[in-house]
């Protein structure tokens, strides 16, 4: 089923994604070699262009006929590969996309200074759009993300975080970059306020199917498909949904066990087994995963105001394919 889905939704759209990437390229235009290194090392890494791919698909949604739809796209993949830079570096992560992490190459104050460059470019981008609206939302997206990752690290190591903390958590991390790349391209279009709202709310529901796949992999995927050491979450002190599940429906015995085991940073490989064991066996992967296909479910819902298309058709693709990754 996976890789069915992901041949058709990428034979959809090779097109363009072959203009995503030249336009990459061509749009990020440091002046110094350096910059444009470390920039590439996690830009051109194999990531999926999600965030563009949105942008283009939800301006045709809504009739937006100007071939800069491509150029302005890349902003939101910038932005994106900005934040996994300054990411890396406060997990102190040493893999990202199956290599090594760009602060693990050139040192984190290198990187930290290039996703600078890519965010400063990225509002370069939003301001020759000539749309102050647009210029508001990438404005917005920066600030609730940056907040985002201050309550994730304010919140590592919270053994009673709840799953109220944690949607509001991953709304900032995750959804609100998705659900400003469909807004952004209803607002470049002019479309209707409604339609705009719509978009919004798919992009939301999105956002979030993708994140808690994302959770549910970390604890399901090996290294070669995840792109980073399984595991990585709860090493550093990172509670998602199935282990917040699960903890809340442990007996006590195991849920002391769980949290000795979440306390101890050195973990071995037989404990990370153990809890991915308990995870199974109070329901939180089962949870996860009903909790995405909700949001998926809610994320096509969102569509129906749109006439049948291409574009609407790959976007519900992309729902499905937001949990089909785990299946």
């Amino acid at each position: 089923m996976k890789s069915a889905l992901k041949s058709r939704i990428v034979s959809a759209v090779e097109g363009d994604l072959e203009q995503i990437e030249a336009a990459l390229s061509n749009n990020l235009t440091p002046n110094l070699s350096l910059v444009k290194d470390i920039a590439g090392h996690l830009l051109f890494s194999g990531g999926k262009r999600l965030r563009p791919l949105l942008f283009l698909l939800s301006s045709r949604l809504c009739d937006y006929p100007d071939d800069l739809a491509v150029r302005f796209s890349t902003l939101f993949e910038y932005l994106h590969a900005a934040t996994l830079l300054h990411d890396d570096v406060v997990d102190r992560a040493d893999m990202r996309r199956g290599k090594q992490t760009a602060h693990a190459t050139w040192g984190s104050p290198r990187v930290v200074l290039t996703g600078d460059f890519l965010l400063a470019r990225s509002l370069t981008l939003a301001a020759e759009t000539k749309l102050p609206r647009i210029i508001k939302v990438i404005a917005n997206i920066t600030e609730e993300m940056s907040q985002g990752e201050i309550d994730q690290l304010e919140k590592k190591g919270k053994l009673d975080l709840t799953e109220a903390e944690y949607m509001a958590v991953i709304q900032g991390k995750t959804a609100v970059l998705i659900e400003g790349a469909c807004k952004s391209g209803a607002i470049i279009a002019q479309a209707a306020g409604e339609k705009e709202a719509a978009l919004c709310d798919y992009g939301h529901h999105l956002g979030v199917a993708f994140q808690m796949a994302d959770d549910l992999l970390d604890y399901t995927a090996d290294a070669r498909t995840l792109g980073k050491n399984p595991g990585a979450d709860i090493r550093e002190g990172k509670l998602t949904l199935p282990l917040i599940h699960a903890l809340a429906q442990a007996d006590e015995g195991d849920r002391r066990w769980m949290e000795k085991v979440i306390s101890d940073k050195e973990f071995n490989e037989s404990d990370f087994d153990g809890i991915v064991e308990k995870l199974h066996l109070y329901g939180g992967i089962d949870y996860t995963e009903s909790r995405a296909r909700d949001h998926v479910e809610q994320a096509k819902k969102s569509l129906e105001i749109f006439d049948d298309c291409e574009s609407k058709n790959i976007m519900m693709l992309l729902a499905d394919y937001a949990i089909a990754r785990n299946v």
